[in-house]
């Protein structure tokens, strides 16, 4: 971690989601005053975005499922090798989390490809006992104009 400039953490937690606001995700982060122009992470070489979502999804991070939507987003946008991450799920243990996300994500977008493929080859693993994360927490929020209620648009947080 204290190899890159810039990302001044004091947990692996921290670290990871700062890589992922470096590398475009905006859907959750910790703070931008930190990060700025001599701010680096890892190269994809060194830390693949499918590494980067294995990090993320893992079973200790469960009590912070704001997370979660950092590793959804880069799923979402279609920046991750689905291959490299399908490959590494189960023997990393994470197949239970990417299984659930799958799930809500679907309810946001029913037809991503992503998302379908991730439910259909990791739907077997046993379902947590709780949602992680609601799939409303997956999508755009927008005020609809007509009342304070926020309505949900059946997209995904990233394009």
């Amino acid at each position: 971690m204290s190899r890159y400039p810039g990302l001044a953490v004091e947990t692996m937690e921290d670290w990871l989601l700062d890589v992922a606001n470096l590398r475009g995700v905006r859907s959750v982060s910790r703070s931008v005053e930190h990060l700025n122009s001599s701010s680096s992470g890892p190269k994809r070489t060194e830390l693949s975005n499918a590494d980067l979502i294995i990090a993320i999804c893992q079973t200790q991070n469960r009590d912070r499922p704001q997370w979660l939507r950092a590793a959804a987003e880069l799923i979402s946008r279609r920046d991750v090798d689905l291959e490299k991450l399908l490959f590494k799920a189960r023997p990393e243990r994470v197949e239970r989390i990417l299984a659930e996300l799958s799930r809500q994500a679907l309810i946001a977008e029913p037809g991503h490809d992503l998302w379908q493929r991730i439910h259909r080859d990791l739907s077997d693993s046993a379902p947590l006992s709780d949602s992680l994360i609601h799939w409303t927490r997956l999508t755009s929020k927008k005020a609809d104009g007509l009342s304070r209620h926020a309505k949900f648009f059946k997209r995904p947080l990233a394009r």
